[in-house]
């Protein structure tokens, strides 16, 4: 680096990265107290992350989840299933991001790999319409999960890749974009999912299953993801 110019040790961007923090708000009580209000704007904003989100269980319109995050100014997230319909999610528009701000509001559909496509592409032409400006982005692992036959909740490499397919081409269909994706992994070598390139079996699962919450996708299974979303990104046309 240095035979070309570049100072290694004054250069940020080679030895330091922005991070930025996202959770789900469901324990309203920890979120407020950790809301502050803007001395110089007036604004309220929840300083527990960046962004923030509604899970599919606690999105009820005239619900606490709602009410509260609709008063912050953080950009905010919204998971939505496969029984959403077009008219609630443009109700759920209106009260998130009554302002139609680009940027503030993110609706992240958890559908279910056989469901993804044709219950998505209703939401994606009703939003389209009506002009609100959302990123759409896809959980391919929440409405993918089920239990082993060993016991262990676990989540399938082949559904979550199929659920992130059929979620690019609805967007492809409906001339609409596809923002990103919502997945749960670690850089450890853990067995908690099946399949992928090491092909992990049920058998596989008790070797080192060591979620407390969710089964996440291995070091190998992220890097797999990883370029197979990018060759499928490549391939609908979006890069």
């Amino acid at each position: 680096m240095h035979a070309c110019g570049v100072d290694t040790e004054n250069t940020a961007a080679l030895h330091e990265a922005d991070v930025y923090t996202s959770h789900e708000a469901l324990l309203l009580g920890y979120e407020e107290a950790l809301t502050r209000q803007d001395s110089l704007t007036g604004a309220w904003y929840d300083c527990s992350a960046h962004m923030l989100w509604i899970g599919e269980r606690t999105r009820q319109l005239d619900g606490a989840h709602i009410e509260f995050l609709r008063g912050v100014g953080n950009p905010i997230g919204c998971k939505i299933g496969p029984s959403t319909t077009p008219e609630f999610i443009l109700e759920l528009c209106q009260k998130l991001n009554p302002a139609q701000i680009p940027g503030r509001l993110t609706l992240i559909s958890r559908m279910g790999a056989d469901k993804v496509e044709d219950s998505l592409r209703p939401l994606l032409k009703a939003v389209r319409e009506s002009g609100h400006p959302v990123v759409w982005a896809c959980d391919p692992m929440h409405a993918n999960t089920f239990t082993s036959v060993g016991g262990r909740k676990t989540r399938h490499f082949d559904e979550i890749i199929r659920e992130i397919t059929g979620f690019v081409a609805a967007h492809r269909a409906e001339g609409t974009w596809p923002g990103g994706i919502h997945v749960e992994l670690t850089g450890d070598n853990v067995t908690e999912c099946l399949g992928g390139a090491d092909d992990l079996t049920d058998a596989d699962l008790d070797v080192r299953y060591q979620t407390v919450c969710d089964p996440r996708l291995n070091a190998r299974q992220s890097l797999d993801l990883a370029f197979g979303v990018a060759e499928l990104i490549r391939s609908a046309g979006f890069a």
